[in-house]
């Protein structure tokens, strides 16, 4: 099998791949709440739902086993639209990043979480993200050995790893691959000849994500823009990543923000400065954004993809 992966068997056409993170994290509190659960449940997936319907967008879900044990109708209303059920891993719990779990571990929570969304959906789950896109060298084995073909984890020259958990380790993103790639079998940020084949979330310095578009809608436009033009000249597909909770909005709660790290500089930057950025166009502010953003690529022809989808076309 060859290193690169290039391109499509659909010649001339621009792939835009829309992804989705589906977990009971809540923005808002800057924790798990099986509460937030229930809100993505009844009002973020149906309104990511109806918007996706509206525009003819195939999407795939990444959803944690544990949301999905928790509230199974969330993985099955997804099915009838034709949208893809992948794995993010058995829960979003900061001690279970694919990053600090050894390989065994990596195995028992890529295999209890794929069983349970298999079980829930009838679907073959084969594609992944980890959690807060922690990973390590045993990833590539882990996902291998578990049955898994695809992996969208590494986001390729992003560069806002003070902000997030893992932080040391993305740095490695920084020489990884733009475009789809095979990995190589003791590197997942590097090509290779494993049967896993890497398709990097889109960045250009700064994430091109939910967070980014909601914070800064002007500046995300021109990185759309500059991302466009990349995509005609290289082929490279848009990989985009939202959360359902990104449309809820807890905002009329007290606040209380969790402390999450025992170090004063992370818990400065990834709890209290991380936690106060991300509530901007929360709710239903965040839709037309959103629907903005979809209409860009609708209007320039790009074909909305699954990830399992786009990748069993690749030719390699």
């Amino acid at each position: 099998m060859g290193g690169i992966v290039h391109g499509s068997s659909i010649p001339n056409k621009k792939n835009a791949l829309l992804t989705n993170d589906v977990e009971t994290t809540s923005i808002w509190y800057n924790s798990l709440r099986d509460e937030t659960g229930k809100k993505v449940l009844e009002e973020g997936m149906p309104a990511l739902l109806d918007i996706y319907a509206k525009y003819n967008v195939r999407s795939t879900f990444f959803f944690t086993a544990y949301i999905a044990k928790l509230y199974p109708e969330i993985v099955k209303m997804i099915i009838k639209d034709g949208h893809e059920v992948a794995s993010h891993g058995k829960s979003h719990l900061k001690e279970n990043g694919f990053d600090i779990m050894p390989l065994t571990k990596q195995k028992d929570h890529l295999e209890y979480s794929k069983k349970l969304l298999e079980d829930i959906s009838g679907q073959e789950v084969v594609s992944f993200r980890a959690p807060a896109l922690r990973v390590n060298n045993d990833t590539v084995r882990a996902l291998i050995e578990t049955g898994f073909k695809f992996d969208s984890s590494v986001a390729s020259q992003r560069f806002d790893f003070f902000m997030s958990f893992g932080g040391i380790k993305k740095l490695k993103w920084l020489y990884s691959p733009r475009l789809p790639y095979r990995v190589a079998e003791n590197n997942i940020f590097m090509k290779g000849q494993s049967s896993l084949i890497e398709i990097p979330l889109t960045a250009l310095v700064t994430p091109y994500v939910g967070t980014t578009m909601r914070l800064m809608p002007k500046y995300t436009a021109l990185q759309r823009w500059i991302l466009h033009q990349e995509s005609k000249l290289t082929g490279k597909p848009m990989v985009f990543d939202i959360h359902p909770n990104e449309l809820i909005d807890e905002s009329g709660d007290a606040r209380n923000i969790e402390r999450r790290s025992s170090n004063p500089i992370q818990y400065l930057l990834q709890d209290i400065v991380r936690s106060k950025l991300k509530v901007k166009n929360l709710g239903k502010r965040a839709i037309p954004l959103y629907e903005d953003m979809i209409l860009f690529y609708a209007e320039r022809e790009y074909e909305f993809r699954t990830i399992r989808d786009y990748g069993e076309s690749l030719k390699v």
